[in-house]
């Protein structure tokens, strides 16, 4: 049986002058959980992944892009996406999320 542990997330949280600060917090074969802290004005350009994820914002603003729909990012925001999902996202200011990633 795994071990759990827990983290503090604010203290975790490190923005680069520009880019993106990212570390994983769990991993096995069936799931990813990262902390990715993305500098203001930072852009993941569109793609997909084989794998359903979750967005769970923490910290800052910005707006994703699922398929065609254009989701304002704010903390508390939670966005579900299935496999092979078209998404995108700009950092408006520096941005704080959890990305949760499984089979």
């Amino acid at each position: 049986m795994e071990k759990g542990f827990w983290k503090d997330l604010n203290k975790t949280m490190q923005f680069p002058t520009e880019g993106i600060f990212s570390t994983v917090l769990a991993m096995s074969k069936t799931y990813n959980y990262t902390l990715m802290c993305l500098s203001s004005g930072t852009n993941i350009d569109t793609h997909t992944s084989t794998k359903a994820g979750i967005v769970q914002v923490l910290k800052g603003t910005g707006t994703f892009t699922l398929g065609d729909e254009e989701i304002d990012m704010a903390p508390g925001v939670f966005i579900f996406m299935p496999k092979n999902a078209p998404h995108s996202l700009k950092a408006k200011d520096n941005l704080a999320i959890l990305l949760g990633l499984t089979d």
